[in-house]
């Protein structure tokens, strides 16, 4: 919570530490396990590729759906460069942690459902299982963006729909330029941008749309 933050450092049970930037950090729930009476609990971790936007890791919470779209799921990705098909997915596969776009062999199967932007993390044949796409209300990178994680629990700030194609988020008292616009930082961290697109763009982050796309497998 900034340079001069004094309060707690350590999360409740069921929920773990997310960082947004090198300033600003923020417990959520379902982005560490629960704890095991068998077991240390696997904690969460953070990574960074080349020194860029930390990532937030967990563990798995599901053995996943495969190569192979699912019913009623698509394949997310961005495409333009310097994302040019790179798909919306967590590190590891399936495991709450920070919302990312990556390789197409390590793609997610996502839907909107209900207002909540959903990962399916379970295998074919077994009981539905997700993850939560939470859009954090803290603003970071140049005051005009949000960041986001993937969760067990499900998002309570604004809701996201599809407008056509394109992945689009909103809430109540926030008047964005472009609904559609999207920051993709460095290792892949992705940011609703809250400013016009391809305007002040921050240094280190790209202007993307994210966009479904619907074949039998995502592709490069």
């Amino acid at each position: 919570g900034g340079l001069n933050y004094a309060g707690d450092t350590q999360c409740a049970s069921g929920s773990g530490c997310v960082v947004l930037n090198e300033y600003y950090s923020q417990c959520q729930p379902g982005a560490a396990p629960a704890p095991s009476t068998t077991a240390p609990p696997a904690a969460s971790s953070t990574t960074s590729s080349g020194g860029g936007t930390p990532i937030t890791t967990g563990t798995p919470s599901g053995t996943g759906p495969g190569k192979t779209l699912q019913s009623g799921y698509y394949w997310v990705r961005a495409v333009a460069a310097p994302n040019y098909h790179k798909y919306i997915q967590t590190k590891p596969l399936y495991s709450p942690g920070t919302a990312l776009l990556g390789d197409y062999t390590t793609a997610g199967q996502l839907q909107v459902v209900s207002g909540q932007l959903v990962q399916l993390v379970s295998a074919p044949g077994e009981p539905v299982k997700l993850l939560y796409a939470v859009v954090s209300e803290e603003r970071t990178i140049n005051n005009a963006s949000l960041a986001v994680t993937f969760s067990t629990e499900k998002n309570t700030y604004g809701t996201f729909k599809w407008g056509g194609d394109d992945l689009q988020w909103s809430v109540a008292g926030v008047n964005r330029p472009n609904q559609s616009a999207w920051y993709v930082c460095q290792g892949g961290a992705m940011f609703i941008n809250l400013g016009n697109y391809a305007y002040q763009t921050p240094a280190g982050c790209a202007d993307q749309t994210i966009h479904y796309y619907n074949d039998k497998t995502a592709n490069s």
